[in-house]
Parts: C-alpha cells; sequence; structure tokens
C-alpha cells in the first residue's frame, strides 16, 4: 500500500496514514487502502490490539477536499461514502482493542475515524476539530454517532455547528479524548497503554466490546446512511460551494443561503 503502513508486533497491528506531503488528508486511494487494511486486520485472530496513528506533523486533517468534493461525480462520490462507512463500521466493531494515537491535529473525517477507537490518546497541544460545517457540510464517517456516544446529544451538535478546533487537553476534560499526555510523548504513551492492557484479560475485554458493539450496530449503520444522503444534498448546496472556494482561495466563507426543506428532508 501507498498511503495506508501496516505492521504487526507481538500481538499489536500498527496502522499508519502515510501522506505527510498533504497532512494526511484522506483522498480515494487512502480510504480505499484503510478499508482493505482494517478489513484483513479485523480477520487476523494474531492481533489483540491495533494501533491507528499518522506520520508526518499530524495525525489527519480530514478528507481531502480537492478531490473528494470538487471533481467527483455523484456516483462516485456515493461510492467513496460507502467505503468510508465501512472504515467505520470495521474500526467501531473489530474484535481488537484498538487506539487512536493524535498528534498534530485531528480535523473532519479524520477525527471521526478516530473517534470509532476503544481509546483516544491525544497530545495536550493537539487540535482536534469537527470541522465539516466549514464548508458547509455535515460529519460523516458516523461522526455523529461517535460524538453523541462520547458526549451527549446537546454538546455533540454544539461541537459540530461550532466547528472550531479544540487542544487535546480541553477534548480530555470534556471526554472527547480518553487521555492527554505530553507533547511528543505519543508513542511512549501507547505503548504504556498496551502494556497496562497485556496485563489484563485482553480476549474478556474483547467479547464485552462484541456484545456493546453487537447492540450499537444497527444504531451506527442507520447514521451512516442518514450522513451518506445529508452529505449528498449539502454537497448540491450553495453554502458548499462557497466553502470549498474560500478554502481553496484561503479566506473566510460568506455563508447566505436559507436552509429549504429539500436539505433536511
Amino acid at each position: 500500500m501507498e498511503y495506508v503502513l501496516c505492521s504487526i508486533k507481538s500481538e499489536t497491528a500498527y496502522i499508519c496514514l502515510n501522506r505527510p506531503e498533504a497532512m494526511n488528508a484522506l483522498n480515494v486511494k487512502m480510504i480505499e487502502e484503510l478499508c482493505c487494511c482494517l478489513k484483513e486486520i479485523s480477520r487476523n485472530d494474531d492481533v489483540d490490539v491495533v494501533v491507528l496513528s499518522g506520520i508526518g506533523s499530524i495525525f489527519s486533517a480530514g478528507g481531502d477536499l480537492k478531490e473528494m468534493l470538487s471533481a467527483m461525480n455523484e456516483v462516485q462520490f456515493q461510492s467513496v461514502m460507502e467505503t468510508i462507512s465501512d472504515i467505520a463500521l470495521y474500526f467501531y466493531s473489530m474484535p481488537k482493542l484498538t487506539i487512536a494515537a493524535i498528534h498534530g491535529a485531528a480535523a473532519g473525517l479524520g477525527l471521526s475515524i478516530a473517534l470509532a477507537a476503544d481509546f483516544v490518546l491525544c497530545e495536550t497541544d493537539s487540535k482536534l476539530a469537527m470541522n465539516f460545517i466549514g464548508v458547509g457540510l455535515i460529519p460523516d464517517g458516523g461522526g455523529h454517532f461517535m460524538l453523541e456516544n462520547r458526549l451527549g446529544a446537546v454538546r455533540a451538535k454544539k461541537v459540530i455547528w461550532d466547528g472550531k478546533a479544540m487542544s487535546g487537553s480541553e477534548a480530555a476534560e470534556i471526554g472527547l479524548a480518553d487521555r492527554s499526555v505530553t507533547p511528543g510523548t505519543i508513542r511512549e504513551e501507547v505503548q504504556y497503554l498496551i502494556k497496562e492492557l497485556q496485563q489484563k484479560p485482553v480476549q474478556a475485554m474483547i467479547k464485552t466490546k462484541k456484545i456493546m458493539a453487537d447492540m450499537s450496530r444497527p444504531q451506527l449503520i442507520k447514521t451512516l446512511e442518514l450522513e451518506k444522503q445529508g452529505q449528498l444534498k449539502m454537497r448540491k448546496s450553495s453554502d458548499h460551494q462557497e466553502g470549498v472556494r474560500a478554502f481553496l482561495e484561503k479566506r473566510k466563507p460568506v455563508f447566505n443561503q436559507k436552509t429549504k426543506s429539500a436539505f433536511i428532508n
């Protein structure tokens, strides 16, 4: 694989997003590779723990707007959204203990994926943002489901609507992340956590995870379908087109479209 690296050591799989020149923005190829990797790892009985991290200065800047949102036709976009849904399902429900190791920043789709982990670790100075609103879109990758699980519906809506970045410390304080650690120590802290887990009955922990994931799976599948349909509608809105233009032109967007019932039905 080109954009996703995977290695296995001592019953732990290390999956790394590998597009550092683009701040690990998820383009179509990376999305496809990540889906394939998670599928294979979820079926590997020799793996008990999975660590997802990013190579370079940040975890992930989110979806690649230039590729995924600007030039893609509707059929292509639907296909990508289905693959994104598979990623969320595989990572959330795989029979392994999963860790997301965030350094630098995790935004948009990158944050949605990270929040599907059992343990979300970030550095205190990391920046976490569910920033879809900035380009006139809604969270995808199960973002609504993951945020509601961690924060509750009221706070989740406010995080989505605000769209602003919060520090790793703030994320841990409100429960978005499980632990914030000293800058530059994320790798060491992940290893400490793995050692902690290895001293526990891991298979019993995985069985509990599987039961709870199976209970929640229908809701996650429904959320992913609603996100896909909602995103397809939002993608056609003038607010989204303005958001993309502003992003490419590196300026603040000016949203002025009144929400129509067609977009929220």
